[in-house]
């Protein structure tokens, strides 16, 4: 079987579903779910810049990707 990647959004629930797992009596904080979220941001940006070369092949590539993610959604 194929091993298919991740969403930064699925690692995220992954990891959290494993501490739940790893340390049953420990609650998780609100703020280690935020910096675990802030971790996985650049990998959120990778995959929506791949989507849109993927999708949009008639762009100009990775720099209009990395564009388009700033533009909608960036810094």
């Amino acid at each position: 079987m194929e091993n298919k990647k991740r969403t930064a959004l699925q690692e995220l629930i992954s990891w959290g579903d494993e501490m739940l797992l790893k340390h049953p009596q420990k609650t998780l904080s609100f703020g280690e779910a935020i910096d675990k979220a802030v971790e996985l941001l650049e990998e959120e940006k990778e995959q929506i810049c791949s989507a849109v070369k993927y999708g949009c092949s008639d762009w100009g590539g990775a720099k209009d990707a990395e564009n388009y993610y700033n533009e909608i959604y960036g810094k």
